[in-house]
Order: structure tokens, then C-alpha cells, then sequence
């Protein structure tokens, strides 16, 4: 048993060289902000990206939990280069708008992007690592009736408001994200939102016409695009609108959205605030009531809902806020 435990030691220190030998030149070619590692790091860290440390699949790849050597945790999306032809091209235009977009970024509430490289078929993303993973795994599982409360939630609302904002103002040249949902939102510790998968994002320059391929969530899509196919920060912030609904919802707001129109012509002052709240909270009070109301009123009607659509009692809150 002793010789067959050290066999098996020197093969896994002769694979772990191997490993570092083959990303010699890959650990070179890798971009990272801070310079505080490499790839080998990377590949050390996850047993060269062994399926136990994938932490969540989506359309281009699996994202890996790694915790380096020197204490630091962080996120890798490996993406596949190599398939059919099609794959390959789409993987790799989602690889080069995410670069394109978050190499220069710096918001609090948008996923710090730490570095990138391409290799043995596979193209590499580096991020921070949110404790919390994404909104609507905390939304739709147990902490959201446990920890998210109606003060979270705002603020989750506020953060990514302000990712957004910085986005479309404070870029240069100008960024819409084009697929803002609950998925694409992760959370640290904290609660604190981070805008994330900037993989469809496009960049609005000053010679830009914002034509362009449909992308996005059904759901989530302003629905001008259907038949303008042309994108600009409106369509974000429809999508934004939406998310802030989901949110207090505790739901998605597709029956709501699809009834407006009948909802304004037959029901008018009929539906109650209370109503539409996620029903697993007690309603918020104090303060937050106005918040809470300021929210649904303003998400509504960028939605094209009638004012009168909520009725509550108190103050108008203030609409400069």
C-alpha cells in the first residue's frame, strides 16, 4: 500500500509538471490585469479543469470555481473553439465582444474581468468569483424568503440601475449589454449585484446604427425589436424594467406585461399593490413603502402601464428621487 501511495504521489507531481510544461508558451500569451497569476495557476488550481469544479453551464461553456495558491478565488469560463464551423464563429464573436467590452470596464456593480487566453481548443475568461452565484437561483431558492427582504432587493435593483447607467453615460464608446436578466446578475457575500455575461454585448461608436442580430431572452426582449431589429440602451432598459418587476414579484412578470391593455380598460383602479408583491414577504413599511411604490410605478410605466394601475394610500413619493 506505502509503494502503490507513492507511485501514485510521483504520477500526479509529473502530471501537475506536464501540465505547466504544456502552458509554457499559453501562460506567456495570458492577459491578466493585476499580473498576480497565470494560466498554469489556473489549471493547477482545477486539476486541469476537471468537471468536479464546474460551478454552472450555460450556451457557450462551463464556468470553474478555482482557488489559486495564494488564497485568491476566482471564475473561469472555458469555451469552446473547435466545433462545427457555426459554433466555432459564434463562440468566438461572444469571446471577443466579452473582451471587447469588460478589458477597460470598472464599475462596482459590473463583474471584475480579470484576464483571458486561448488554448489547446478552448478559450479562457477570468473573473472574480461571487459567492452568492447568480440572483435567481437566491431569488427563486430558499434565501429569498430567508435574507432577501424588500431592502436587499432594492438595492440589488439600485445596483444594477447604476451598472447600467454607467454603461450607456460614462463608456467610451457607449456599451448596451442586450441580454440583462436575473441569470446574468450574481451576488457576493454581501448581496451586492454585479452585471455579468457581457457575451452578446455591442458597442455603440459614434458612426454605430445599432442594426444588428437578434439577441437576448424571450421574456426579457423589448418588443420593438421583433420587427426594428434595431438595438440601442432603450431595450436595456426595458429588459432592466422587467427584472425590477421579477424581482418584487418574486415571480416573472409575463402575465402582467401581456394584460396591460386589458388590465387599463377593465380594471383600472382594481389592482392592488399588495397583490402584485412577492406574497412568501410580509409588506414592506416605513420608508420602503414609498421605494417599493416608486419602483413599480416607474418599471410599469416604462412598460407602458397607466399610473393608475396601483392604488396605495399616503404621499405621492416624490418622482425627482
Amino acid at each position: 500500500m506505502v509503494v502503490a501511495i507513492l507511485v501514485f504521489s510521483r504520477k500526479k507531481r509529473e502530471e501537475k509538471i506536464e501540465i505547466n510544461s504544456e502552458n509554457k508558451d499559453v501562460a506567456k500569451s495570458f492577459w491578466e490585469r493585476d499580473g498576480k497569476f497565470s494560466f498554469s495557476d489556473i489549471v493547477n488550481a482545477t486539476d486541469n479543469f476537471n468537471v468536479v469544479f464546474c460551478i454552472g453551464t450555460g450556451r457557450f461553456g462551463c464556468v470553474y470555481r478555482a482557488e489559486l495558491s495564494i488564497g485568491q478565488v476566482i471564475a473561469v469560463k472555458r469555451i469552446q473553439a473547435q466545433d462545427t464551423e457555426d459554433v466555432e464563429d459564434i463562440n468566438k464573436k461572444s469571446f471577443e465582444n466579452e473582451i471587447r467590452a469588460l478589458t477597460e470596464v470598472r464599475h462596482r456593480n459590473i463583474v471584475k474581468f480579470h484576464g483571458f487566453c486561448l488554448s489547446g481548443g478552448y478559450m479562457y475568461l477570468v473573473y472574480e468569483y461571487l459567492e452568492k452565484g447568480s440572483f435567481s437561483n437566491v431569488l427563486y431558492g430558499s434565501e429569498g424568503e430567508r435574507e432577501l427582504n424588500w431592502a436587499m432587493r432594492v438595492k440589488v435593483i439600485r445596483g444594477i440601475a447604476q451598472a447600467l447607467a454607467y454603461l450607456h453615460h460614462d463608456c467610451t464608446p457607449r456599451i448596451v449589454h442586450r441580454d440583462v436578466k436575473l441569470n446574468n446578475i450574481l451576488l457576493n457575500s454581501e448581496f451586492e449585484p454585479r452585471l455579468s455575461d457581457f457575451g452578446t454585448a455591442k458597442l455603440l461608436g459614434l458612426g454605430s446604427t445599432g442594426w444588428t442580430s437578434m439577441a437576448g431572452t424571450y421574456g426579457y426582449m423589448a418588443p420593438e425589436l421583433a420587427y426594428t431589429m434595431q438595438f440601442t440602451e432603450k431595450c436595456d432598459v426595458y429588459s432592466f424594467g422587467v427584472v425590477a418587476l421579477e424581482i418584487m414579484m418574486g415571480k416573472h412578470p409575463g402575465d402582467l406585461l401581456s394584460s396591460l391593455p386589458s388590465i387599463s380598460s377593465s380594471l383600472e383602479n382594481d389592482l392592488l399593490l399588495k397583490d402584485l408583491l412577492d406574497q412568501r414577504l410580509t409588506p414592506p413599511a416605513g420608508q420602503l413603502v414609498e421605494e417599493v411604490v416608486f419602483l413599480f410605478e416607474s418599471k410599469l410605466s416604462h412598460q407602458q402601464s397607466p399610473p393608475k394601475l396601483l392604488k396605495r394610500k399616503g404621499k405621492a413619493p416624490n418622482q425627482e428621487k
